[in-house]
């Protein structure tokens, strides 16, 4: 007999998708929208020409309380947690003791005693395998998964700002970028950090799960485009910001990964430190880069690159690739051999057995213009 699949998770925000008329496909083990009926290209110009907004309730958010909270976190983040400011948050990675990135995440300082991590929806399971049996070690602190008391919902674009704050009284423009704070919408308190996953400004809004559909709702009546996991992706690509899961596994390290930049290596106690010091001084060979075809093709996750001079010689893998809506050209992310990861170096791309012209390019593809 075979065993049936786990049934597929649906966030707080199901029913509203489904009447938008949105298409779900299955995420990380949840029913997920990939797109509404205005398409994914509608809600990429939305999230750069004015405001999107996506579901993203699927992530998890755990909660990290007590008199060592903090100083706990600096021994399984990247982050200098404990020298973080109040209400700030920081882009940081979680490696095993190999430097293996286990996720990349999200931590908000909330007070002196408190942190909130958000850590992708597919690596949740594999986080908390990891922190909780350091955390009892510890002493002090609490690990609490908070992921179905509150949904989250992503606010991004020129226009994101503007649409929250007429929702919020005018709270919300008082939160500076990377840090957290609390609004009010309809009445019902609730954290919104000024973070995102698109390149754009804009907040990731934490209303509790009862009021969710009432905040997606105030959302769409202040003229915000609901958005899938398609718009999201061409997005983050688009950004340069990288997919755990795709772009980057627990196989990778920071380094190669290129993301060493988000690790402090000197916090007391840090699991990884010794391996990420070993292989720093080593260093890796190869590395992920930005690609731009030359030609129409896209690259897509699995697609060989091979060296531009024509002997076929294979030097690195695609990891993601999209067409670019907003920059008119196919785009993608992979690993090369570190001796060809300068922008403008010429290289081939296997696409369906055609081997097309490209370029190593520079990150980020995509940049907001800032006021």
């Amino acid at each position: 007999m075979t065993s049936e699949a786990p049934a597929l998770k649906r966030t707080q925000l199901y029913d509203a998708h489904l009447k938008a008329g949105a298409k779900m496909v299955p995420f990380a083990g949840w029913e997920m929208p990939v797109s509404y009926p205005g398409g994914i290209i509608a809600e990429v110009r939305a999230v750069r020409t004015a405001a999107g907004m996506f579901d993203v309730s699927h992530m998890g958010r755990l909660r990290i309380a007590g008199a060592n909270a903090a100083s706990f976190l600096d021994t399984v983040c990247s982050a200098d947690v404990s020298g973080l400011a109040q209400r700030r948050s920081k882009y940081h990675l979680i490696c095993n003791e190999r430097g293996g990135i286990i996720d990349d995440a999200i931590v908000y300082r909330l007070d002196a005693d408190e942190c909130l991590l958000v850590v992708n929806a597919g690596n949740k399971d594999a986080v908390l395998g990891w922190i909780m049996p350091r955390a009892r070690a510890a002493g002090g602190v609490t690990v609490r998964d908070t992921s179905p008391d509150f949904a989250m919902i992503a606010v991004q674009g020129p226009s994101a700002v503007d649409a929250v704050d007429r929702l919020s009284g005018g709270g919300a423009s008082q939160i500076r970028p990377f840090r957290i704070g609390e609004i009010a919408i309809e009445g019902t308190a609730m954290l919104a950090g000024r973070t995102g996953y698109t390149g754009e400004d804009g907040f990731e809004v934490m209303p509790p799960s009862r009021a969710a559909a009432l905040v997606w709702d105030q959302l769409l009546e202040a003229g915000v485009q609901p958005c899938g996991l398609g718009a999201r992706d061409v997005c983050r690509l688009e950004a340069g910001l990288m997919l755990h899961g795709v772009d980057m596994t627990v196989e990778n390290n920071p380094h190669e990964a290129g993301l060493d930049r988000f690790v402090r290596l000197d916090s007391p106690g840090y699991v990884a430190a010794d391996a990420l010091k070993r292989i720093g001084a080593e260093g890796t060979l190869r590395v992920i880069v930005g690609l731009r075809m030359l030609e129409r093709a896209i690259p897509r996750h699995g697609h060989t690159i091979h060296s531009g001079g024509g002997n076929g010689t294979q030097v690195g893998i695609v990891t993601s690739g999209t067409h670019s809506p907003t920059l008119d050209a196919d785009i993608g992310m992979g690993y090369v051999d570190r001796t060809l990861a300068s922008p403008g170096t010429e290289l081939k791309i296997d696409v369906r057995g055609r081997q097309v012209d490209a370029e190593v390019a520079s990150l980020p593809f995509y940049a907001r213009k800032r006021s």
